[in-house]
């Protein structure tokens, strides 16, 4: 499997983004998709999951009602809704796709980052 991850730019603190990360390979609903952020300095950390065709979705606490994680097996496309964005939220953000549909899996393959900044 090999993602594409698009959207990232530079952004005020409140404002919005729309992230998408477009999948090539095999049947996209077999795989959990994701999202991970690494900010400066840190260490990678997960950001939200949806699993391959139920679309159960999970997401760390500090994003929840401000994120939303979602995809579209038809476009192999998987999305992440930005809203309300903090300074803190600044980071390469990757997807990630796992090798079964269920949350929980390993994450087997890893697009190649982009950008997000938030500016206070």
């Amino acid at each position: 499997v090999q993602l594409q991850a698009s959207g990232g730019g530079l952004v005020q603190a409140g404002g919005s983004l729309r992230l998408s990360c477009a999948a090539s390979g095999r049947t996209f609903s077999n795989y959990v998709m994701a999202w991970f952020r690494q900010a400066p300095g840190k260490e990678r950390e997960f950001v939200a999951a949806i699993s391959g065709s139920d679309n159960n979705t999970a997401y760390r606490n500090s994003v929840k009602g401000r994120f939303t994680i979602s995809r579209d097996n038809a476009k192999n496309t998987v999305y992440l809704q930005m809203n309300n964005l903090k300074p803190e939220d600044t980071a390469v953000y990757y997807c990630a796709a796992g090798n079964t549909p269920r949350l929980g899996t390993t994450y087997n393959y890893w697009g190649q980052g982009t950008q997000v900044t938030v500016s206070s």
